[in-house]
């Protein structure tokens, strides 16, 4: 059974599954987050959705170039989890089905291409808090109590 994490189902309501790859992405002990401005701002670990015909890896490393600017290498598939949410960049309802990879950032070749979002390294200890859902949450707090 896959954990669930956020907000409680909204009765009635259709969701459409959204599959999408996320990493914690290390060094030493400190983590790269992205800060994404819109819709609401709020410190997330790098990662999205999976393209139609993408891979989950292919998606990984497409998704934190764009939302940070870094390559990674060695990702590992660490768990994932489920939540409901409504995505108003989409205006959809989506049950998002999230895997979550530890992976070791290797160089940064330039700022995010994604608008509205920023790379921020910050100590892990800091980070958990201010991540934007309980699932990212969750999976930085495995990793950091893994150091």
């Amino acid at each position: 059974m896959i954990r669930r994490f956020g907000e409680p189902l909204v009765r009635g309501q259709r969701y459409g599954i959204r599959h999408g790859v996320y990493a914690v992405l290390l060094r030493d002990r400190n983590v790269l987050l992205t800060h994404q401005a819109e819709p609401e701002p709020e410190f997330q670990l790098p990662g999205g959705g999976i393209d139609p015909g993408e891979s989950p890896l292919r998606a990984l490393h497409r998704e934190v170039g764009e939302e940070t600017g870094w390559t990674i290498a060695a990702p590992r598939r660490i768990g994932a989890f489920r939540r409901f949410v409504y995505m108003p960049e989409y205006d959809k309802w989506a049950e998002k089905f999230c895997t979550i990879y530890l992976a070791r950032p290797t160089r940064r070749i330039g700022p995010p291409t994604e608008p509205g979002h920023q790379a921020v390294w910050m100590p892990i200890e800091a980070a958990a808090p201010l991540l934007g859902n309980d699932g990212d949450r969750h999976f930085l707090d495995v990793v950091r109590r893994s150091l």
